[in-house]
């Protein structure tokens, strides 16, 4: 018999909200026993490798096992064996296997050594947050949730591997006498009823859920002084009269509506916008809310997002989206681009703008702000600046007036720091429009912030890419990795990666000349729609041998969802529906200034793309096995006779002094223009 809720108004509140398509997680009844539900909501983790897996993704997999796992648990250890068995067992049915670590005290990095210490066949996935653990109700290690994503991703199973797991005394050298999740996968797998859907696990670890049985504390969390003001703090901003949210966020009404929505979004990492890793690296721009705030609303929400009293400050305190940046003010200067009409659809090329160089003097830029007025049209904007020949050469570099991508629209630089613009020439503006399915006509306002004075630090920018990229088709999780290296040192101030729709995950990594390797930046899922720059918080200094690689994982498969057309092999291509390996990073270098400029060290930075493109192992070296793709084409027909030092590799030198060479790094140099 189900147990009994404790309140009926509470349990018809919690109802309610779950008929906006969320589901709710575990209530307590009144034996103190949890009431779980029959299905799971979406939700994201990342593994121990850092890359992110979304359950709703999986909607195509007959069956997906979850099994709970502790570090250094006996049980854990002998179950991570048995699932591993069970894997290879199923595999040529598509089910897919999953552990979950929920323990706060099992870091990533300690779970990663667990995990190969002891030949882990199946991927950890971290629930730091322990909201994944709530909803599935885990009480020990060793617990195994088989879910049925056909059947609305319905918990079938919750319980033991087998027998042998569900007694308090392990004893994996007994005779299994009945395999209750084997079993249960394969009544999934039948489509028909588990035959025992609830089994008790008594061995293994308890695992200590810190919000477990807290149910009466998230139903008095205050709506007027916690809820509302992490609103306001943290989503307000876009979601207000005038602004890039799809929906206002100015009342408890309203946020009552979109709950389940909310719920959703916090639980899947969409929202708010922000997808660094937060366990590599610290940003000075950061959106994201804390492990505590998103605790905060995820069990407000489940606690049925009572009102309670208090001022509801989203509606008194609501306001609308400034025409300029509020922390900025009005731009010094406004440059207005030409207007442009976008069909509903068709492929449009490329809108090479050109405009007179607004600036009176020699200029240097603090930020710049980017506004469209047809957003949903507008997929980038680059720029540059054109010297006029006729004038004497310019005392400062020219350099990029800024570049504009979906979900970002300001770049502010670091104080001391400013890009510079000579007096003269031309500003050009590279516009990307995509069509959307109805008519629009865009006319872009670019605002710039100008310095006083000029700075004594030059902020410089540089791409790292692979214009040779080349991801097979139906390919879920295809690599591509490249670098640049530093041959002076320099200070890392910002970096934004820029891929299409098949972009899934991207890592920036320094290797030091002593082959360390360390983690810059770590997005573990990519979001087209939110292509973002992530600044240092504090800024990073890189010594001169030092390679910045960059490596990115694509997903060309049916199973996501924007993939333009999982049947075809991609290569790099300006459309949406082509391919970029992109990655900008912003520096100075530290033997520069203003008035002691060294365009020298930033030639041979860009020399060191080409083999960076290639050299797939970071090595300083091309192997005829990295020569892959159409980069690599020409170098692999010349190899033998390319590799004059007869090292099985290809240097700089040797690849430099071949016409194939100087061919691959047009190329390089060509992709970047298109951009």
């Amino acid at each position: 018999m189900r147990a009994v809720w404790k309140s009926t108004a509470a349990a018809v509140a919690l109802m309610a909200l779950v008929g906006g398509g969320a589901v709710v997680t575990s209530a307590v009844a009144v034996d103190g026993s949890a009431i779980v539900s029959d299905h799971v909501s979406d939700f994201q983790l990342t593994d121990t490798s850092r890359m992110a897996h979304q359950l709703y993704y999986f909607d195509y997999a007959p069956a997906i096992v979850l099994m709970s796992q502790t570090n250094g648990s006996p049980l854990s250890r002998a179950a991570a064996a048995e699932l591993a068995r069970l894997q290879d067992a199923y595999k040529d049915k598509g089910v897919l296997f999953y552990m979950i670590n929920s323990n706060t005290a099992d870091t990533r990095e300690a779970t990663a050594t667990e995990a190969a210490a002891n030949h882990f066949m199946v991927p950890v996935l971290m629930d730091d947050l322990q909201l994944v653990g709530e909803q599935l109700n885990i009480q020990r290690d060793g617990e195994v949730f088989v879910i049925d994503p056909k059947d609305h991703f319905k918990l079938a199973y919750h319980g033991p591997l087998d027998d042998r797991f569900a007694s308090a005394r392990l004893d994996t050298s007994a005779r299994v006498k009945t395999a209750y999740a084997a079993s249960a996968i394969d009544s999934v797998l039948a489509h028909r009823p588990v035959a025992n859907p609830r089994v008790e696990a008594k061995g293994g670890r308890l695992v200590a859920l810190s919000e477990r049985g807290k149910n009466n504390e998230h139903a008095a969390i205050s709506y007027a002084s916690t809820v509302a003001p992490i609103i306001q703090a943290k989503c307000v901003t876009c979601h207000q009269d005038g602004g890039i949210g799809p929906f206002k966020m100015d009342s408890y009404d309203v946020i009552k509506g979109q709950a389940p929505m909310i719920r959703e979004t916090l639980l899947t990492k969409r929202m708010p916008p922000f997808f660094a890793d937060p366990h590599v690296g610290h940003w000075s721009n950061d959106t994201s809310l804390t492990a505590d705030e998103t605790k905060t609303l995820v069990h407000w929400i489940e606690a049925g997002a009572p009102r309670g009293t208090g001022e509801d400050i989203l509606k008194t305190h609501a306001s609308s989206a400034p025409e300029w940046p509020a922390a900025l003010g009005k731009p010094d200067v406004i440059v207005t681009l030409p207007s442009f009409s976008v069909p509903a659809s068709g492929t449009i090329e490329y809108q090479n703008m050109v405009v007179d160089n607004p600036f009176k003097t020699d200029a240097w830029l603090r930020a710049v702000a980017f506004k469209p007025s047809a957003r949903p049209v507008l997929h980038h904007i680059t720029s540059s600046y054109s010297a006029d020949r006729s004038l004497p050469p310019a005392s400062i570099p020219g350099s990029s007036v800024g570049s504009y991508v979906p979900g970002a629209g300001i770049q502010t630089y670091n104080p001391g720091t400013g890009a510079p613009v000579p007096v003269g020439g031309k500003l050009r503006f590279s516009m990307h429009y995509t069509s959307v399915g109805r008519a629009m006509t865009d006319t872009t306002q670019i605002g710039y912030y100008l310095l006083k004075t000029p700075p004594e630090i030059i902020r410089r920018a540089a791409i790292i890419s692979d214009p040779g990229l080349m991801i097979p088709a139906g390919d879920a999780r295809h690599r591509e990795v490249s670098y640049l290296e530093f041959p002076a040192d320099a200070v890392l101030y910002s970096v934004h990666p820029h891929a299409h729709y098949r972009g899934y995950a991207v890592e920036l990594t320094q290797i030091t000349p002593d082959g360390k390797e360390t983690p810059i930046l770590s997005v573990p899922k990519y979001d087209f729609n939110w292509q973002l720059d992530y600044d240092l918080a504090q800024p990073l200094t890189i010594k001169a041998g030092t390679k910045l690689r960059v490596s990115w994982v694509y997903d060309n498969s049916t199973h996501n969802h924007s993939n333009p057309d999982p049947k075809l092999n991609i290569t790099w291509g300006e459309q949406t529906w082509n391919e970029m390996m992109y990655f900008r990073v912003n520096y100075r270098w530290v033997d520069e200034t203003s008035t002691h400029v060294r365009n020298d060290l930033q030639a041979k930075l860009t020399e060191s793309r080409t083999v960076g493109s290639l050299d797939d192992n970071a090595d300083g070296k091309v192997q005829l096995s990295e020569l892959v793709g159409s980069s690599g084409a020409a170098l692999r027909a010349r190899f033998t006779a390319l590799d004059v030092n007869h090292d099985g590799g290809l240097d700089a030198n040797e690849i430099k002094a071949s016409s194939a060479g100087a061919a691959t790094n047009r190329r390089i140099v060509e992709a970047d223009a298109d951009l």
